[in-house]
């Protein structure tokens, strides 16, 4: 692929849109939409040998070929991986050259650490980029719309995955490209240039212009307050790459397909109804197309892409598409040259890592879901707003780790070592945060619930009247392990849930921070429907192999 997508590697002209701008005319290839990698591993038996007897041994073949490939792609994957041995040391710093870098974040709000679970576990939340950049010739042959030639790239797909803290479950949030939100302030690295905050809505894939993916990550931040530990980035060359590296990915559509219009709007994807496995160009064209899928918006382009990553993920973990060592080597070629990481996935190791990490989670347990939008009007008519309530709504599962197919974790959570001391003896320092961006906290909290722990025998509870920032539910806090045991008998009698007891390093001492969840007297109010994933948020299981994207009959043949 052309290396002049690489930052400091080349020019790259920038063209900086300073308000809601236009999507690209979509003649022939020209949808500005990029596509997502994925990563997969081999698994197989060992062949056994087997004698016939005392006398007679077997001279079957087959067995002993069989067990000559999978060593074989044992020692790929221990030149991929671990770099063994003069020749795969070479290779593997091959393939860190290959990844392109950059910072995590441009903006100028640092994020918040993660707050640990109550075994000390941390999430893992990654933002997936897809760039509709035209830096390069295969990249302006795949996208088209030569009028774009040499502008800013735009962030035309934008996916939040998370991995919860004990690693049982994957959620994955979509933007609409068409998101109207505020810019912070993002500063390029490359160039210095200053971008400041913007002053109204623009258009939420213009922030890959404004100095890369960390402006991208800063913009996320910004709206929705989850803490984002990397990012990826890949372009449509490396879509196609990484597409044919992969092998075919089935997805289905209930009527024959062709995006295409009189006036040369479209992908150019054409399917016969039914299920169809995609790879190369052909899976670019599924993961742009727009004309042709629902009613013919992002919305729809964003639910035939969480089919197919779906699907894909299906594929990978069966475990046949990668057992030849070619194939593997195609792969490892292909994603380490589509990918711009953060700095903090510099190497095809903590890439390695990344992935067994993620493997963790049962495909079962994967949910996709679109941030819920309402459109905008006037002339603003075609682009969407973050929809009130139930944006904020995912958004916040997300930042405290709930898992939106609405399961509990299954994984039993380690036994706590500490035992709680007497509970006179406990000293809880109890913080008033139910304040909310509308309303100021609720008076005298703070003092009410302290009087519930003192009444159930907490003597040492008392008030901390200092501002702390709001908190949309109530949590428990405590420094150490030692103090774990203390702080799970705190909650325990006041009937907030252990979840919500977590580790952190800001405090010193066990503190309760009284959430907006409890702005009223009384016991702690039991969990409701508050913790379902909205509606709107159009979820979609990791193990759905029934999903079909319905086509619009104005694209039908």
């Amino acid at each position: 692929m052309g290396r002049s997508s690489t930052r400091g590697e080349g020019t790259r002209s920038r063209v900086r849109h300073d308000g809601p701008a236009d999507e690209a005319p979509e003649g022939g290839e020209g949808e500005g939409r990029g596509g997502h990698g994925r990563r997969g591993g081999a698994d197989g038996p060992e062949g056994g040998h087997r004698q016939g007897g005392p006398v007679r041994r077997s001279r079957r073949a087959p067995r002993s070929g069989k067990r000559r490939i999978l060593r074989w792609t044992a020692s790929v994957l221990a030149l991929l991986i671990l770099g063994t041995g003069a020749a795969g040391y070479l290779y593997y710093r091959h393939l860190n050259g290959n990844l392109r870098k950059e910072d995590l974040t441009l903006g100028d709000k640092k994020m918040a650490d993660h707050k640990a679970n109550a075994a000390g576990q941390t999430p893992l939340n990654i933002l997936i980029i897809g760039s509709d950049a035209r830096d390069s010739k295969e990249n302006q042959k795949l996208g088209g719309a030569k009028e774009t030639f040499g502008a800013a790239p735009l962030a035309d797909v934008q996916m939040l995955l998370h991995l919860s803290a004990d690693r049982s479950n994957i959620s994955v949030v979509s933007m609409p490209r068409d998101t109207m939100l505020k810019m912070p302030k993002c500063t390029d690295p490359e160039t210095g240039k200053v971008y400041a905050a913007s002053t109204g809505n623009v258009q939420t894939n213009q922030s890959l212009g404004r100095g890369g993916p960390g402006c991208t990550v800063a913009t996320w931040y910004e709206l929705t307050g989850i803490t984002i530990d990397h990012f990826m980035m890949i372009d449509f060359s490396g879509v196609v790459s990484m597409a044919d590296a992969v092998g075919g990915v089935p997805v289905c559509v209930d009527a024959n397909i062709y995006s295409h219009s009189s006036d040369g709007k479209g992908s150019g994807l054409k399917l016969e109804k039914g299920t169809t496995p995609v790879k190369g160009k052909q899976a670019l064209q599924w993961l742009r197309t727009r004309y042709g899928f629902e009613d013919n918006t992002d919305l729809g382009r964003a639910q035939a892409q969480h089919q197919y990553l779906n699907s894909m993920v299906r594929e990978l973990r069966k475990g046949t598409k990668l057992t030849d060592p070619g194939k593997l080597m195609d792969l490892a070629e292909a994603a380490t040259s589509a990918l711009t990481v953060d700095k903090g996935l510099d190497t095809v190791k903590k890439l390695y890592d990344l992935a067994e990490e993620l493997k963790k989670a049962p495909t079962a347990r994967i949910t996709m879901t679109t941030m819920p939008n309402v459109y905008g009007t006037g002339n603003l008519s075609g682009r969407v707003f973050p929809k009130p309530g139930d944006a904020e709504q995912l958004f916040r599962m997300v930042r405290e780790d709930i898992p939106l197919d609405g399961k509990a974790s299954k994984r039993k959570a380690p036994v706590v070592k500490d035992q709680a001391a007497p509970t006179g003896e406990i000293a809880v320092s109890v913080r008033n945060a139910t304040g909310t961006d509308s309303l100021a906290p609720a008076k005298g909290r703070a003092t009410s619930v302290r009087d519930l722990l003192t009444d159930a025998g907490f003597a040492r509870a008392t008030t901390d009247a200092q501002d702390v920032e709001p908190a949309a539910r109530t949590g428990l806090f405590y420094p150490s392990a030692d103090l774990e045991g203390d702080a799970q008998a705190v909650a325990k009698a006041l009937g907030i849930p252990l979840s919500q007891v977590k580790k952190s390093t800001d405090v010193s001492g066990i503190v309760l921070a009284v959430g907006a969840d409890w702005r009223e007297d009384g016991s702690y109010p039991a969990p409701s429907a508050e913790e379902k994933t909205p509606d709107t948020a159009k979820a979609l299981n990791g193990e759905d192999e029934e999903a079909c994207m319905h086509v619009n009959p104005g694209y039908t043949w």
